[in-house]
């Protein structure tokens, strides 16, 4: 100090002491990690960026994105990038959409019409559909070598079937349309739409590695061709990710119970099969080690090589999925430390194989099943340990503790990002999750066995995949099981904002749950509460919600634009008039309704608004036959009724005027088609007005099968879509005096401006009924027939305006009918 003062702060410290530190270098020490970490993240977002941008200028230059955006017809040589799929089927008005085979591949030559030709290598989206021909030489690229196309796709038209077979790397000669990519942002440039003409040719067959992993494949799928349908369509997806064989009925129920994600393979396949090699991760570097490789004397250093060749075949032979992706990564990590004998730790392990996966491919950061799969394995090894070491202290048995908290932790942190996705939350993803659990790991072991064998020993790759079927079929019954309940799920926001609620209410319920896990009373309550949420019996779901109605005698379900219709035939059972365009929706309605029988399924006619959702009707119920209208078009959606009913081993018989039938308290007649009418494409029938005289129908809606039931004393008259022509050929019929007065009718063709004004004139309904989809591009309702339904003196409703409908009460002048809606 100045002076020679000495301050009070002085301290004399002895030579080579060091000086102890003061606050701020205490919050230095304490904090240090920080600016590492910091620069660490920071250097990584970089590296992101600049790899995404790399990634993005691959799509967005080269001359292809401006061929798309003119439209341009070119002649291209295209590369197979990953594995065909067929499109969803969808339904535009009345008829299916057909159903295109999808393809990712990369551009490398691009020819237009004058002759100039560009090398390139652009991702691209191939459209093919159903008239394009089978490519030439097909027997080169497919699954299945030596095999006929149509082995590859049951079911399908040849040339659909080949394509489909068509293995990655595989390069082919096509001629199509370029157009700009639907979205933005995605890691493809253009959409090529294939033309038939010129035929597509190939020109280089796949690589050895893909020939190989596809005779493995098709090996497995012949191992399993005779096995019951649902393990012969859930093995090989186990497996190897080929989901082919899934029906959309077995893919709807895992979506309701959130087993999806044992619909492709994933990161647990390979812990499967690394297990069985290296034995438990946590004994894998040590002397004591367990597995197949210390019996068969192999050293840790061969253990790791041989492991990372297992997961290098593993991803070849199941194709580079974003979760198989994922699991090899950090496998591999988790290799190299087994290899230098260093311990490792997981988190450290998953963050290196995500990071290393998006810096290499960025797109993976836009997929959800990555972001699932990420979660899912960080919430086993964050937070499993921790819930599975407090139900053990809670005297829970330390597997079922295991398996609780990997199952509920896995579900916690994914259900706002699948809430996203599907706007629903599974309350029986838990449950269904445990259970089928316990038959993943056989399952896989024994499809990878049979996998392996088939190429050289075929009866016991069956034998194999016999056995592996118990467990594939188990997991299937427990996904259908749990779809089957009422309260499977409930509707969830489907947006990030709802995924933020839900996250919350998440964190709410684990908290309130470690205080809950002290009182068993309440978590007895608690369980009983939720037993009655899931599964929703129908008379408490009476009283709580009014919805059904008691004494309901008819019922029109809300399916959007199309029929669907059920008339109470006894408890749990009702006869079901059209199915809709949803298998969802009506499924719905059905469950709602309380129906688990179905003595009969009427089919009006072939229309999809009518009849695609046919699975739903038959989704965890009996049904015991089908009638339908005998006009069997459009084809294809005839054909699919009756192959559904066939794989279900359900009599399909034809309707035909005349035809009295009863069951329960309901009696019914049919009105439409005359009878003695073998309708057929370009056929005629005899119209019941005049003898002799032909009705030649215009199409399917003058076919529909028209009804007269009498309920309770109600009389209801259902048209399905009959048409003027058809409606007053019923007029000219004997049965139009049965008509006269009706209590109910359900309006023809969705209330369409199509209508004979003396059919509604004499029907005179008190209550008409119209189902019709809201924002529908027909104009249904049509003003015109509501007008006139009001002017007849009917209270007229309508499914898009008032949602589902319910019919109670009594007929006749005198008699009181109430209309209840389901919202």
């Amino acid at each position: 100090m100045p002076g020679g003062v000495a301050s009070p702060l002085d301290e004399t410290v002895p030579a080579g002491t060091a000086r102890p530190p003061g606050r701020f270098g205490w919050t230095r020490g304490r904090f240090g990690w920080a600016r590492p970490a910091v620069a660490a993240t920071l250097l990584c977002a970089a590296a992101a960026a600049t790899s995404a941008g790399l990634h993005g200028a691959d799509v967005r230059r080269g001359p292809v994105p401006e061929l798309a955006r003119r439209f341009t017809t070119v002649t291209a040589e295209i590369e197979m990038s990953g594995d065909p799929w067929l499109s969803r089927p969808q339904v535009r008005g009345d008829h299916a959409a057909p159903v295109a085979v999808l393809a990712r591949a990369e551009l490398r030559t691009v020819e237009e019409a004058d002759g100039r030709r560009v090398r390139t290598r652009t991702p691209v989206l191939v459209i093919v559909d159903p008239d394009v021909p089978a490519p030439d030489g097909a027997a080169v690229g497919s699954r299945s070598p030596g095999l006929p196309p149509t082995r590859a796709g049951q079911g399908t038209p040849a040339g659909r079937a080949a394509w489909l077979a068509l293995l990655p790397s595989t390069r082919l000669r096509v001629a199509g349309r370029l157009a700009p990519a639907l979205t933005g942002g995605d890691r493809i440039a253009a959409v090529l739409r294939v033309r038939g003409r010129p035929e597509p040719r190939i020109v280089a067959g796949p690589s050895g590695a893909q020939r190989l992993a596809g005779r493995l494949r098709a090996g497995l799928r012949d191992a399993t061709e005779d096995l019951p349908g649902d393990a012969r369509a859930l093995l090989p997806g186990l497996v190897v990710g080929d989901t082919s064989r899934i029906t959309p009925e077995l893919d709807h129920a895992f979506e309701e119970t959130d087993l999806a994600h044992t619909l492709a393979v994933s990161g647990s396949n390979l812990t499967v099969l690394l297990a069985l090699l290296i034995g438990p991760p946590g004994l894998a570097h040590r002397a004591e080690r367990r597995g197949l490789a210390p019996r068969l004397g192999l050293s840790l250093r061969a253990t790791a090589l041989l492991s990372g060749a297992l997961t290098m075949g593993f991803v070849v032979v199941c194709r580079p999925d974003p979760s198989v992706l994922r699991a090899a990564a950090c496998g591999a990590v988790a290799l190299l430390a087994l290899a230098t004998g260093r311990r490792r730790s997981l988190v450290p392990a998953l963050a290196t194989a995500v990071l290393l996966l998006v810096l290499y491919d960025p797109w993976l950061a836009r997929s959800y099943g990555f972001l699932l799969s990420v979660l899912a394995t960080g919430a086993l090894l964050v937070l499993a340990p921790g819930w599975s070491e407090a139900l053990r202290r809670r005297r829970v048995p330390p597997r079922l503790a295991e398996a609780l908290a990997a199952a509920g932790a896995a579900q916690a942190v994914c259900a706002p990002v699948v809430a996203v996705l599907s706007a629903r939350v599974s309350l029986v993803a838990v449950p269904c999750n445990l259970l089928a659990e316990v038959a993943v790991a056989p399952a896989t072991v024994l499809g990878f066995a049979a996998l392996v064998t088939a190429p050289v020993a075929m009866p016991a790759a069956r034998a194999l995949a016999w056995c592996a079927s118990w467990p594939a079929g188990w997991i299937a019954g427990v996904a259908r099981a749990g779809a089957a309940l009422p309260g499977a799920g409930v509707d969830w926001p489907g947006s990030w904002p709802g995924a933020l609620a839900l996250a919350a209410v998440t964190v709410a319920v684990v908290l309130a749950g470690r205080r809950l896990l002290r009182h068993r009373v309440w978590c007895g309550l608690l369980g009983v509460l939720v037993v009655l949420l899931v599964t929703r019996p129908v008379p408490l779901t009476r009283v709580i919600t009014g919805w059904p109605p008691p004494g309901w005698r008819f019922a029109m379900c809300d399916v959007g634009q199309g029929d669907a219709t059920v008339l109470a035939a006894g408890e749990g059972a009702g006869v079901v008039v059209d199915a809709g365009p949803d298998p969802a929706l009506v499924d719905h309605c059905l469950r709602r309704l309380g129906i688990t029988r179905v003595p009969l399924l009427v089919l009006t006619h072939f229309h999809a608004d009518h009849v695609a959702g046919l699975p739903g009707v038959l989704r965890g119920r009996s049904v015991a036959a089908i009638e339908t209208t005998g006009f069997a078009e459009p084809a294809d959606q005839a054909a699919f009724v009756r192959r559904e009913a066939a794989e279900r081993h359900i009599p399909v018989t034809t309707a035909v005027a005349g035809e009295e039938r009863r069951t329960g308290p309901l009696t019914w007649r049919v009105l439409w088609p005359p009878p003695q009418s073998p309708y057929a494409p370009a056929g005629t029938a005899m119209s019941p007005a005049r003898p002799g005289a032909l009705f030649e129908p215009e199409g399917p809606n003058d076919a529909s099968v028209a009804l007269l039931v009498r309920t309770g004393g109600l009389r209801l008259l259902l048209l399905g879509d009959l048409e003027p022509p058809s409606q007053q050929a019923l007029l000219r019929s004997p049965a139009a005096a049965e008509l006269a007065g009706v209590d109910v009718l359900k309006v023809a063709h969705h209330g369409s401006a199509y209508q004979d004004p003396e059919l509604i004139h004499l029907a005179a309904p008190r209550v008409a009924l119209v189902s019709a989809g809201a924002g529908n591009p027909y104009g249904h309702p049509a003003p015109t027939t509501m007008a006139a339904l009001r002017a007849g003196g009917a209270a007229v409703l309508r499914t898009d305006r008032d949602g589902a409908l319910a019919i109670t009460g009594t007929g006749g002048v005198k008699g009181r009918i109430q209309v209840t809606r389901e919202n």
